[in-house]
């Protein structure tokens, strides 16, 4: 009898699960037409459709309301994707990413914006740069930093002259797969990927596929579908890039570090969205230039230290004026609104013969 009981209790929880369901769904229209509503204020205002710190508030008195048994996590996920599909009935936001589809560019935009966002897919970032300084994108995602390779060079180059700020990040945990059409290793002649993936997998690469040319593609993801088309061929690209092309996984997870993390920045136009507001945990990036003089480099850093100010990174860039001169890349810690950064990059500035604040933004937990 023991069976039968058990399916009878089985089916009368789906029931439930059915009816909540129903409950569930009406609660969301219900708050969609009142987001509606909020679209034509904000239309009629003119203020930004797209608020990135109202988000962070929304979610995060939502998780600390939460009792379980869900997660904090699995809570802000829900509720990142109610705010997006909401939002895209007040105003579509058009993001542009590296393309084609599977990147993880991709995907540190649609973990920003929800996955109700119209991404816009660009060959590079030269030209997630272009769409978003043009109007074609609101807001753009653009790759700046690995924990193995380091800086994505490109990026810092675009960002001198680009009229763009940051107003967000995204942390990804990266991990690189190795896709071909077959389920084996055997007669790989071709690994195709970004530059910055084959780096992070070259101990693997080197012991697995010693004979193998490494060739580098624009995107992981444009590995990944140029290795669809031939059998000899294999890309290093996201599970999401394996089913996007109807790849096999045939090794998971062949980074050479396991930690391995990309940093993204979301950049727009200042006119689309101002800066963000401090949070409590924010990053200031700038770029500067110094005179070609002794110790200029060592008095650029005292008005932080001055003011007890923090510096997570400091990377340099030739200025390529053939004079051997270079621009200089500094992460602080900390938001332009509080005193004792905005005193410190007040003091900095006057040292400076190019001084450029590249945004001033939350960072991720």
């Amino acid at each position: 009898m023991t069976q039968p009981i058990q399916s009878e209790a089985l089916a009368e929880l789906r029931v439930q699960i059915d009816s909540l369901d129903q409950q569930l769904l009406s609660l969301l229209n219900q708050r969609a037409n009142v987001a509606e509503k909020v679209g034509e204020i904000k239309r009629a205002e003119g203020s930004p459709f797209f608020r990135p710190d109202r988000v962070a508030q929304v979610i995060a008195k939502i998780e600390k309301a939460n009792q379980g048994p869900l997660l904090n996590a699995h809570v802000a996920a829900i509720w990142r994707e109610i705010m997006s599909a909401c939002l895209a009935l007040e105003a579509p936001q058009r993001v542009a990413v590296l393309g084609p589809h599977g990147t993880f560019c991709e995907q540190a935009a649609i973990e920003f914006f929800g996955s109700a966002a119209n991404l816009i897919y660009c060959n590079n970032f030269d030209e997630v740069f272009h769409a978003t300084a043009a109007g074609t994108a609101q807001y753009g995602v653009v790759g700046m930093e690995n924990s193995t390779e380091g800086v994505v060079a490109r990026s810092l180059d675009l960002f001198l002259r680009s009229p763009v700020h940051v107003i967000g990040e995204v942390s990804l945990m990266v991990r690189h797969n190795l896709l071909r059409q077959t389920d084996h290793l055997k007669d790989i002649e071709v690994v195709l990927a970004h530059p910055q993936a084959l780096a992070q997998c070259q101990n693997w690469l080197t012991q697995h596929l010693p004979h193998a040319e490494r060739r580098a593609v624009s995107s992981n993801a444009e590995g990944a579908r140029l290795a669809a088309s031939n059998p000899a061929w294999a890309g290093l690209a996201s599970e999401r890039a394996a089913s996007q092309f109807g790849l096999h996984i045939v090794a998971h997870a062949i980074q050479d570090e396991a930690t391995n993390r990309t940093r993204f920045a979301v950049i727009c136009l200042p006119q689309t969205l101002a800066t963000p507001p401090a949070s409590g945990k924010d990053c200031t990036s700038l770029v500067v230039s110094v005179p070609n003089k002794p110790g200029a480099v060592h008095d650029l850093l005292m008005p932080l230290k001055n003011n007890g100010v923090s510096m997570t990174r400091f990377e340099s860039r030739p200025a390529k004026s053939g004079q051997w001169e270079y621009y200089f890349y500094i992460d602080i810690q900390g938001h332009i609104s509080q005193p004792h950064v905005a005193a410190a990059l007040q003091e900095l500035q006057g040292l400076c013969a190019f001084y450029k604040v590249l945004g001033s933004y939350p960072i991720p937990e």
